[in-house]
C-alpha cells in the first residue's frame, strides 16, 4: 500500500475541494509516547443518534444536495449505504491521541463538514446513508515506527466500525439490499469488514456494490468478490487513486495487482476517458456543479487525472490528488451508485 504523503492536507484544494483537513496554517500535532500509555477515548453507543455521523433518522449534512440539482432519494430507497468516511484526526487542537474522540462536538462537526457533506452525500440518491463515528486511528498512525502502536490503533477503530455494521444489520437492515462506500481510512477498514461480513457469506447475495475508494486494493483482496468490469454489474467492488496525469507516486510497483476503476467508464481497462464524459465536479461552496472539469486514464495501478483548471489552480502544485478522489467525480459517482442499485433490484424482482 502507497501511504499519502502528508502534505497532501495543505494547500492543495484549499482553493477548489471541500475537504481540506489541514489549511497551510494548521500544524501537526502527533501521538506521542507508546500506546499503552494513552487512554482511549470513550467508546462509542450506537444506540445513541449523536454516535451517528449520517443516519436517515435524522437530519445531517449526508441530506445535502450540491446547488439542489438532484433529489435526495433516501426516503423512498429500498437500498441501503453504510459510509466510511476517511482520517480527519490530524492532530490540532491538542489531538495527540492515538485515536479520535467520538464525543468531541468540535472534531465532530469537522467530519462533518468536510466528509460527510462531500463524500456520503454522492450516495443520497441511492440509498439511506448510514455514517457511524469511529474513534478512528490519527493520521500519523499511517508513519509511525511504532508497530504496536500503529497495530492497536488501527485496531480500536475497526473493533467500533464492526459494531456499527452490527448494530445497523441488527436494527435498521431488515434484508435491504446495502451498498458499501468508503474513503482513505474508510477503505482501511471496509475492506476487513467486507471480508468478515460479505466474502464469500450469505450477506454478499446483499451486496449492490462497493466502492472502495482512495486505498489500494489488490485484485486479489477477497476470495469470492469481483472488481467491476461494467457500470451496471452488481455484487462487485470498485476503487481508485488518482495522480496528476504523468506522476507516479515514490516507491511505485508498475507490476502491482491494484484494482484500479475509472469512473468515467467503470472499467478497469486503461483506454482514456476524456473529461467530457465527466458529468459534474463539485465546487469548494457545495452550491454548484462543474462538468467537464476532468479526464480519467488508468495507468500502473493509479487513476491519471489531467490537472483541472479553475479559479486558483495555478497555486496547486502538488500531483497527489488523494482528497478530491470523490469530488472530481461526484456526479458520475452518484448516477452509477443510482445506477448499479436500479440494476441490482431488477434482478431481484425477475
Amino acid at each position: 500500500m502507497n501511504i499519502i504523503t502528508k502534505n497532501m492536507y495543505r494547500l492543495l484544494f484549499f482553493f477548489f475541494f471541500p475537504i481540506v483537513f489541514l489549511s497551510c496554517s494548521k500544524k501537526y500535532v502527533n501521538p506521542t509516547g507508546k500506546y499503552e500509555s494513552r487512554v482511549s477515548p470513550t467508546a462509542p453507543d450506537y444506540t445513541q443518534m449523536k454516535y451517528w455521523a449520517a443516519h436517515p433518522d435524522k437530519k445531517d449534512m449526508a441530506d445535502r444536495i450540491p446547488g439542489n440539482q438532484f433529489p435526495d432519494n433516501q426516503s423512498t430507497s429500498e437500498i441501503d449505504v453504510f459510509f466510511l468516511y476517511p482520517t480527519v484526526y490530524v492532530g490540532e487542537r491538542k489531538q495527540d491521541n492515538w485515536n479520535a474522540p467520538v464525543d468531541d462536538p468540535e472534531f465532530n462537526a469537522e467530519v462533518d463538514k468536510t466528509t460527510i457533506l462531500n463524500q456520503a452525500s454522492i450516495f443520497n440518491g441511492a440509498g439511506r446513508v448510514f455514517s457511524p463515528r469511529y474513534r478512528q486511528a490519527h493520521l500519523h498512525a499511517y508513519y509511525t515506527s511504532d508497530k504496536e502502536a500503529h497495530k492497536k490503533a488501527f485496531a480500536l477503530a475497526y473493533s467500533d466500525v464492526k459494531a456499527a455494521f452490527e448494530y445497523y444489520l441488527e436494527h435498521h437492515n431488515n434484508g435491504r439490499p446495502i451498498i458499501i462506500a468508503s474513503h482513505s481510512q474508510g477503505t482501511t477498514h471496509a475492506g476487513p469488514l467486507m471480508r468478515e461480513f460479505f466474502d464469500g457469506k450469505p450477506l454478499q447475495e446483499k451486496l449492490v456494490a462497493a466502492y472502495v475508494v482512495g486505498i489500494e486494493v489488490p485484485r486479489d483482496y477477497f476470495n469470492s468478490i469481483q472488481a467491476c468490469e461494467t457500470p451496471i454489474q452488481t455484487g462487485c467492488f470498485c476503487s481508485w487513486r488518482t495522480w496528476e496525469k504523468g506522476y507516479l507516486p515514490p516507491n511505485h510497483d508498475p507490476n502491482n495487482n491494484y484494482v484500479v476503476t475509472n469512473p468515467l467508464t467503470w472499467k478497469t481497462d486503461t483506454e482514456y476517458a476524456p473529461k467530457e464524459l465527466n458529468k459534474g465536479s463539485v465546487l469548494y461552496k457545495f452550491d454548484k456543479i462543474k462538468p467537464a472539469l476532468s479526464d480519467a486514464q488508468v495507468h500502473q495501478g493509479v487513476l491519471w487525472v489531467t490537472k483541472p483548471k479553475f479559479f486558483g489552480s495555478a497555486f496547486i502544485k502538488m500531483k497527489n490528488y488523494h482528497i478530491a478522489d470523490y469530488n472530481l467525480y461526484y456526479v458520475n459517482v452518484r448516477d452509477n451508485a443510482i445506477l448499479r442499485s436500479k440494476e441490482y433490484l431488477k434482478k431481484m424482482n425477475r
